[in-house]
């Protein structure tokens, strides 16, 4: 039975052979080295606390529109205002509604690094990511054979871009591991079953190396579900749904952020 997932995937298939018949590989990855430099997302992550990563999101698979985005330069400076140590931005189009040009716009508009939210099954895209320009790419081990989940890792780090490596399961953190992965977000959302496993994380960060940068994907409503993802080991969660519809969003990115940086907040110092 094809899942949402498997129609995501194939969909990004398809748009991405069509860009790459607009303008070829060759051509992308000469443009994808002659940008400005990437920003240091390893050193935003590594920062005291456990940091917000405050993601751009118009839609969701399930839901369809979520929010109505007009200006993501606007809302991306609110949110680094608010404390936000990196702004992720949704590229995937069909379902997400999101578009390279937000990451182009948030970019100029921000000076912490911008991470692509996107499914990354080929070399193409992370060379018109880095051109567009991304500073951290994710790639998601469910999507990818182990061969070419360690070429894209090794494609992403030669462009000086960091590569968060996507996991659902301890099995698939073992492959991240195994691949080389510095970064790795665990997600609690399965979009195969649509069904939300907010214990994974605590499930599978402890068993991480020691110096693995853990981030916390999905699941986050309140302060109190960010404290309760950093005493599990988080080094930063990624909030979109909850902070787009939010009445105030940037006022509740910022209350996010000091619940990461308080003195009581397991990972704080």
């Amino acid at each position: 039975m094809t899942t949402v997932f498997d129609q995501i995937i194939a969909g990004v298939v398809e748009d991405v052979a069509a860009r790459e018949a607009v303008v070829p590989f060759r051509e992308m990855k000469a443009r994808s080295r002659d940008v400005e430099p990437p920003r240091d997302a390893i050193a935003a992550l590594t920062q005291p606390g456990c940091g917000v990563i405050a993601e751009l999101k118009r839609a969701n698979p399930v839901r369809g529109p979520i929010a109505l985005i007009e200006s993501p330069a606007e809302l991306a400076c609110a949110f680094e205002a608010g404390g936000a140590r990196l702004i992720g931005c949704q590229t995937e189009r069909r379902r997400f509604h999101g578009s390279l040009e937000d990451v182009r716009a948030v970019r100029s508009a921000v000076t912490v690094p911008v991470m692509c939210r996107d499914f990354i099954l080929d070399p193409y895209q992370i060379h018109e990511a880095r051109y567009y320009g991304v500073d951290m790419v994710p790639l998601l081990v469910s999507a990818l054979d182990q061969a070419r989940l360690e070429s894209l890792l090794d494609r992403v780090q030669s462009l000086g871009m960091t590569a968060m490596v996507e996991v659902r399961t301890p099995e698939e953190a073992s492959r991240a591991i195994q691949a080389g992965a510095r970064v790795v977000g665990v997600n609690a959302r399965d979009l195969r079953t649509l069904t939300i496993n907010r214990e994974a994380f605590a499930e599978i960060a402890p068993g991480l190396p020691r110096g693995t940068i853990r981030v916390a994907l999905s699941g986050v409503r309140t302060a109190r579900d960010l404290m309760s993802y950093a005493g599990s080991g988080a080094d930063a969660v990624v909030i979109g749904e909850e902070l787009v519809t939010a009445e105030d969003p940037a006022g509740m990115c910022r209350t996010l952020v000091t619940a990461g940086q308080h003195p009581a907040c397991p990972s704080a110092w």
